[in-house]
């Protein structure tokens, strides 16, 4: 298990700063994120962001696209700005719609729209992994599951978080029926949607690591309190603590 951030955590700085607070807090990798800090298409920028990722000693975990899967949109410039950048995986999003609201003929859409990806991004050797949220197909584990199960793709996996307005026993519950397919977790503590610091979840995250360990996966930080860099650094120090118990 390893630490990362993701930098849309910090929108607010450059490439370099965001490198810089990544290497103070002694983390192993960025998920570099593609709406401010590594647009798609731009090749040549994310060409020289990798340099400057290996340079610092860090990993590039994955790409953080915004990619819609099943709206059609075209998946080549986020494919080959992943390679550039040298990610290993391309994050991207089940659909425009919670799963109560779409139908079975364009959950069939998004189902095979993501057998296609899995297998472009396969010939590349990049893996697809899809964000665990609300107002797409992963917003409940009984989808997310369905939708692993329907793709049945090896090359397509989840990212897990801890959904808002659920219960804890809720949250642990979808780890254990979705362990199969959990690549990497997004690690924030949020109370409805206040951000508060990481320690303050240390009761649940705990017991969630517990669920989790054993695999070969990152750990990504996100949504720190204040976009305060002394709570990051906070947050780092103390997840590095959890994990180190495993």
């Amino acid at each position: 298990m390893k630490i990362g951030v993701c930098s849309i955590t910090f929108r607010q700085k450059t490439v370099d700063e965001v490198i810089e607070i990544a290497k103070s807090a002694c983390l192993d990798a960025i998920e570099w994120g593609a709406d401010v800090h590594v647009k798609p298409g731009d090749i040549l920028h994310a060409q020289q962001v990798k340099q400057k990722t290996e340079a610092a000693k860090l990993d590039v975990s994955s790409y953080g696209s915004y990619y819609v899967v099943g709206k059609g949109e075209d998946f080549q410039p986020i494919l080959d700005t992943a390679r550039a950048l040298g990610a290993p995986s391309i994050r991207v999003w089940a659909g425009d719609k919670g799963s109560e609201a779409m139908t079975e003929e364009e959950r069939s859409i998004v189902t095979e729209a993501f057998i296609n990806i899995g297998e472009r991004a396969r010939a590349t050797g990049v893996r697809v992994d899809v964000e665990y949220h609300k107002g797409t197909l992963t917003d409940t584990p009984k989808s997310a599951e369905q939708l692993m199960n329907e793709t049945n793709h090896e090359n397509v996996r989840l990212y897990w978080q801890p959904a808002e307005s659920i219960s804890y026993s809720e949250r642990m519950a979808s780890i254990e029926q979705l362990h199969t397919w959990i690549r990497h977790v997004h690690v924030f503590h949020w109370m409805d949607t206040t951000r508060l610091p990481l320690r303050d979840g240390a009761e649940d995250w705990l017991r969630y690591i517990d669920q989790l360990a054993g695999a070969d996966r990152y750990f990504l930080l996100e949504f720190v309190r204040g976009n305060d860099d002394q709570q990051f650094l906070d947050d780092a120090r103390v997840l590095k603590k959890w994990l180190s118990r495993k």
